[in-house]
C-alpha cells in the first residue's frame, strides 16, 4: 500500500526517535555550507522555470515580433501593443530515493542509504532556497511513500526526516513501480532526481527503459547514481560467505578462485552497462557519485556541466 502524507502531518502522526532527529539536525548543519556557497546563483541556471508568465504590455516597435501583440488592447488604442512575459521562476523537483536493501552497504564511513540522504538534504534545500515546491517518493520494490511537493525551508527538512525515519516494507529494486507512480502524479513538467545505486537486475525490473522513457519525455529527469567501487570485485579471502541483501539468498564462494573473481566482476560491469545504455539512449543525465564520502565534487560538476550546457 502506497503512503501519501502531507508535510504538516508528519510529526502529528508519528513518534519520530530522538536520534532520528539528531542526524537530520547533523545533515542539516553540513549541508547547510554547501547549498548556500556551492549552489547560490548556479541552481536556477542550470534549471529553468516551467514555462511563462505574463507581465505587462507595452508599444510596439519596429523590429519587435509581431507574434506577441495583444489585439486586445491594440483595439483599445488605436496604435500596437505588446504582450510582454518574464520567464516563470519557480520550478516542481521530486526526489525519487532508492530504499532497497542494497542501500544499506557501504565500505566508507557511510553506507549508500546515508549519502542518498545528504544529497537529497542539499538538493531538497537547493529547491526551498529558490522558493522552489519539492516532494519527495521513496521506493523499494514498490512504491512505499509519497510526500506531495510543497514550498519552505521546513518542509525541505520534514522530507529528509521521512527519509531517515521510514522504515522500508520491501527490501528489493524496482525502479519502474516510482518512474510509472511519478507519471500518473505529476500535473506539471517536473524536475526529477533518481537517487540509486542502479544495481538493477533486468529479469526483475523489465519495465525499467519503458518507464523512464514515458517520465523522460515529460519530465527533467535526473540519475544520481551511488557507486562504491568496493562493489566491483570480490576480495582474494578464500571461502567466503556472502549474502543478497535483497533476496536474503546465501551463498559460500571461493574467492580464492581467480575465474570467480573475474565472473563476478563482469557479471557487475554487465549489470552496470546495461543501466548506462539506458541513460544514453534517453539522453538521461547522469551525476556519478563515487567517491561516498566527497560526493561534493560530482554534484558541483554536474551543476557545471548543467550550466555550460544552457550557456
Amino acid at each position: 500500500m502506497i503512503v501519501t502524507r502531507g508535510a504538516s502531518a508528519t510529526a502529528q502522526r508519528r513518534s519520530i526517535p530522538p536520534e532520528v532527529r539528531a542526524q537530520v539536525r547533523h545533515i542539516e548543519l553540513r549541508t547547510r555550507g554547501l547549498v548556500e556557497s556551492l549552489f547560490s546563483g548556479e541552481y536556477h541556471s542550470v534549471f529553468k522555470g516551467r514555462g511563462l508568465e505574463f507581465s505587462d504590455v507595452r508599444e510596439y516597435h519596429p523590429g519587435d515580433d509581431v507574434r506577441a501583440i495583444d489585439w486586445n488592447v491594440t483595439a483599445r488604442r488605436g496604435r500596437p501593443y505588446l504582450k510582454e512575459n518574464v520567464e516563470e521562476r519557480q520550478l516542481e523537483v521530486l526526489l525519487v530515493v532508492d530504499q532497497s536493501a542494497s542501500e544499506e552497504f557501504g565500505t566508507g564511513t557511510k553506507a549508500n542509504a546515508r549519502v542518498a540522504a545528504e544529497i537529497s538534504a542539499i538538493l531538497g534545500l537547493a529547491a526551498a532556497g529558490n522558493n522552489d515546491r519539492v516532494g519527495l517518493l521513496l521506493v523499494t520494490d514498490r512504491v512505499e511513500l509519497f510526500v506531495p511537493p510543497d514550498t519552505g525551508r521546513r518542509h525541505a527538512l520534514r522530507l529528509v526526516l521521512e527519509l531517515l525515519a521510514h522504515e522500508p516494507v520491501g527490501r528489493g529494486t524496482k525502479l519502474s513501480a516510482a518512474l510509472e507512480y511519478a507519471t500518473r502524479v505529476l500535473r506539471q513538467r517536473t524536475v526529477i532526481f533518481l537517487v540509486s545505486d542502479y544495481l538493477l537486475e533486468p529479469a526483475r525490473d523489465p519495465g525499467f527503459e519503458h518507464a523512464m522513457r514515458r517520465l523522460a519525455r515529460e519530465h527533467d529527469v535526473v540519475a544520481v547514481r551511488l557507486t562504491d567501487p568496493a562493489a566491483a570485485t570480490l576480495p582474494r579471502v578464500g571461502m567466503l560467505a556472502v549474502l543478497d541483501p535483497e533476496s536474503g539468498v546465501r551463498r559460500v564462494v571461493n574467492t580464492s578462485s581467480g575465474r570467480v573473481r573475474e565472473a563476478y566482476a563482469q557479471n557487475w560491469a554487465a549489470r552496470r552497462e546495461a543501466v548506462t545504455s539506458v541513460f544514453r539512449r534517453l539522453h538521461v543525465d547522469v551525476v556519478e557519485v563515487r567517491e561516498p564520502d566527497d560526493y561534493v565534487p560530482a554534484l558541483v560538476g554536474f551543476f557545471r556541466r548543467r550550466a555550460r550546457g544552457r550557456g
